[in-house]
């Protein structure tokens, strides 16, 4: 649905530019989430805490950014009274930028998990297959998304809940592995919880992708998909 622009031409031009700056900055806050997102999980990977430390400087990044665009969306909507699809793209963004603040104090949480290892710490990130895939899987759908809020499609980002499925079976398969080394004395139970945690975060990472998703369905068509379960989407029923 389309509908006219209302106000002078001054004022359209003031809308189109303030639009035009929301979403640059939301470019740049999905771009700060993911970085996020790949510094943890490489400081994990490596035990690094100089890595670890960006992460914390990008949280702070990133928060302070989402300030700056929740302040411009009310401008947006006070100064200019936006309709249909400009209206749909701020509050759209409004509700974003607390899915990537998420994403990025999640980051963050990984981050302080892997400050937390001792010296000594054996690394077990390469041998928990899941994890890896986990992270690689969760910085694709944040892609995913990035891309389409920015392209302003629909089609890409219809089935994330789906996808968000495959993540869900690589937090099992990550917990059975820990859980199983953990009960032959092979990892310890402290770092067991660690990487437990870890994987539970990325999972939660993954869940803010497919809200995401859902929200940039939306601001294009107008259209709320529908919550469909796991359990129903495995079985062959609507994806929405």
């Amino acid at each position: 649905m389309t509908t006219t622009p209302t106000g002078t031409p001054a004022e359209r031009k003031a809308l189109a530019k303030g639009l035009l700056k929301l979403n640059e900055n939301m470019l740049t806050l999905a771009e700060l989430s993911e970085l996020a997102i790949r510094k943890a999980a490489d400081a994990l990977a490596r035990l690094d805490a100089a890595i670890a430390d960006e992460v914390f400087t990008l949280d702070q990044e990133i928060y302070a950014l989402q300030l700056e665009i929740e302040k411009t969306c009310g401008d947006l909507i006070a100064l200019h009274a936006p309709v249909a699809s400009d209206l749909r793209t701020i509050t759209t963004s409004l509700k974003m930028t607390t899915d990537l603040d998420r994403i990025g104090r999640y980051a963050k949480d990984i981050a302080e998990i892997t400050l937390q290892f001792p010296p000594e710490a054996e690394n077990w990130y390469g041998r928990l297959p899941g994890l890896p895939k986990m992270v690689d899987r969760t910085i694709e759908m944040v892609d995913v998304v990035t891309e389409a809020f920015v392209r302003r499609t629909a089609d890409s980002v219809r089935d994330m809940a789906g996808v968000d499925d495959a993540v869900d079976t690589l937090f099992e398969e990550t917990l059975a592995a820990v859980t199983k080394f953990m009960a032959e004395g092979f990892l310890s139970a402290d770092l067991g919880v660690r990487y437990i945690l870890v994987a539970r975060y990325l999972e939660r990472i993954a869940d803010h992708a497919v809200n995401i998703g859902e929200r940039v369905v939306y601001m294009v068509t107008g259209e709320r998909l529908p919550r469909v379960r796991a359990a129903e989407r495995s079985e062959g029923g609507p994806l929405g």
